[in-house]
């Protein structure tokens, strides 16, 4: 085989899986949002879970991103092990439809979808259209990959060394071990599947036999991705992560000793279908929907299997307060690949920070009211994880703002840096009330019961606005948004109203004026954490929307009064 052929096999393949790339991102790119929407809705209803994960494969086309998104979830408590085992099962089906599509011998169309799609992407300004030119160019580029191959390949039969190799994969077992070192490899069963079915469709004379134990192999090796997506990630993905491959592994275990022990399974498919590359293509889907059916009545008791296999630690500590990401760390490099997980992740991770900041002030108020100086310098600790977070998540949030965005990401990760700010600020205010704390003890300040009782009200209404604010944020809970108005409007008048009250007790000599300045301080803290937890809720509606919220509040309150 001359230094020729081997760079065009070499570039076809190249083309070949930068088109599958391309084609994914974009896909992801048009209805990535609108997928993640519908695999998070996968209930516990095992078929249904199923056939989400068969269909979010084919979009996509990618069993690799559908797991990962899939461990993500899994992950972040939005969906448990059921569900994700049932869109495993899935993934594994929907990962043959690029196989069979290959099989029906498009490539010669491959320039016109080229074409299309680049006058699409580059003459079109209108954004969604431009995304569509870009599906439809990897789509060209990847059958392209595929006539590059073709005519090298076609000369390999003739090769000395590659019938030696043939020889040598008439074990099944190296032939099985090299269909998951290459998979493991490109990390894409779909790549492998590609390139076999190319190399049939080109008459390149692999025995049907090594073809379907290579098949049993990718299956393997294209779990090894969900198996490092989930090493940094919590005990239920792992459990997840252990299901795929051990379903993979024992599925190709199973259907191999039938096969080699039953050689008229394979004579079937070499009778029903005439051409190679479609009694390829054909094996990988029928082989796939076979293991499914097989574990599909049971997924319940292998869920509760996994469970023990992995139980939860010990310890069961809270890992809320470690000062380390959590779901955007740096060796979670697997479940940031795809834009709308990494948006996924940041959106959690602040929600997590959210809340740490929401049981400081309420910590720091506690120690202001008892006087616990112990409870006020854990207030300052936490200030610290508060601070790591801020730069921490702010690092990342630049990173995923430079990924391939769709409009609404882009839009929601700008936001995230307008909430991300708020949160800071939330603690900011809990660490000021936790200082005044400590000057308070420390002078033996006093202040009159009617200043207490009124700091007690609107630290309650302020604090039940910030955890509402958070709930809203967190649930994308839009209906709850009067409520948050209702609640400010309410901390801006008792704020008012309780400086009122302060003057008349200072003009009366009620209040000692050393103490009054902690009162002022205190009022102005707590409406500022009103205002940034305002902030935080009305971030997941547009600007415009934001205003006609607001005086649809306005307006309902003056009906009522």
């Amino acid at each position: 085989m001359s230094l020729e052929s081997i760079f065009l096999v070499a570039g076809g393949l190249g083309l070949f899986l930068f088109g599958m790339k391309m084609m994914s991102g974009g896909i992801e790119l048009i209805a990535g949002e609108r997928l993640q929407s519908i695999l998070q809705k996968a209930t516990s209803n095992r078929v249904f879970a199923v056939i989400v994960g068969i269909l979010a494969t084919i979009a996509i086309n990618s069993s690799t991103a559908t797991t990962i998104m899939t461990v993500s979830f899994v992950n972040s408590g939005l969906m448990n092990l059921t569900q994700a085992i049932g869109i495993i099962l899935g993934a594994n089906v929907g990962t043959t439809f690029s196989a069979q599509l290959i099989a029906f011998r498009i490539d010669t169309v491959a320039p016109l979808f080229i074409f299309v799609g680049i006058i699409m992407y580059l003459f079109v300004k209108k954004r969604s259209i431009k995304n569509i030119g870009y599906v439809i160019l990897g789509f060209g580029i990847l059958f392209f990959g595929i006539t590059v191959m073709g005519t090298p390949l076609r000369g390999i039969a003739d090769q000395p060394g590659f019938n030696a190799m043939l020889t040598a994969f008439e074990n099944p077992f190296l032939a099985l071990v090299a269909g998951f070192a290459f998979t493991a490899v490109v990390q894409s069963s779909s790549a492998t599947m590609g390139l076999l079915v190319t190399m049939h469709l080109n008459g390149v004379p692999i025995p049907f036999e090594t073809s379907a134990f290579i098949i049993l192999g990718t299956n393997i090796g294209t779990s090894i991705t969900t198996v490092l997506a989930s090493i940094p990630a919590n005990r239920q993905s792992k459990r997840a992560a252990l299901f795929h491959i051990m379903f993979d592994i024992i599925g190709s275990a199973v259907f191999g000793t039938l096969v080699f022990v039953f050689p008229a399974i394979l004579q079937w498919f070499q009778h029903t279908w005439a051409e190679t590359a479609r009694q390829v293509a054909m094996f990988h889907t029928l082989y796939n929907f076979a293991t499914m059916f097989l574990i599909l009545p049971f997924i319940g008791p292998v869920a509760k299997l996994m469970e023990k296999i992995v139980p939860l630690k010990a310890d069961g500590a809270d890992r809320t307060y470690e000062k380390k990401l959590m779901y955007l760390d740096s060796a979670d490099a697997k479940l940031l690949q795809s834009p709308g997980v990494a948006v996924l992740n940041a959106h959690l991770e602040l929600c997590r920070m959210g809340k740490i900041a929401n049981e400081n002030l309420k910590l720091a108020l506690e120690a202001f009211f008892q006087k616990d100086v112990e409870k006020a310098r854990k207030v300052v600790e936490n200030e610290d994880i508060l601070n790591y977070l801020n730069h921490s998540i702010s690092a990342k949030l630049v990173w995923i703002n430079n990924m391939r965005l769709s409009i609404h990401e882009a839009k929601k990760v700008g936001e995230m840096f307008r909430t991300l700010s708020d949160m800071e600020r939330i603690g900011d205010h809990a660490e000021n009330i936790a200082e005044y704390t400590v000057v308070i003890a420390e002078g033996n300040l006093r202040f009159t019961e009617a200043a207490i009782e009124e700091l007690k009200e609107l630290s309650e209404v302020t604090v039940a606005l910030a955890v509402k604010a958070m709930e809203v944020f967190e649930r994308q809970d839009e209906p709850s948004l009067s409520q948050i108005v209702a609640l400010e409007d309410e901390v801006d008048e008792l704020s008012v109203d309780f400086i009122e009250n302060h003057i008349e007790r200072l003009k009366e000599e009620a209040c000692a004026p050393q103490s009054g300045v902690f009162f002022t301080d205190m009022i102005t803290d707590l409406e500022r954490c009103a205002d940034h937890a305002n902030n935080i809720a009305f971030t997941i509606i547009p600007e415009k929307a934001k205003k006609a919220k607001r005086l649809e509040h306005k307006q309902a309150q003056q009906k009522s009064l």
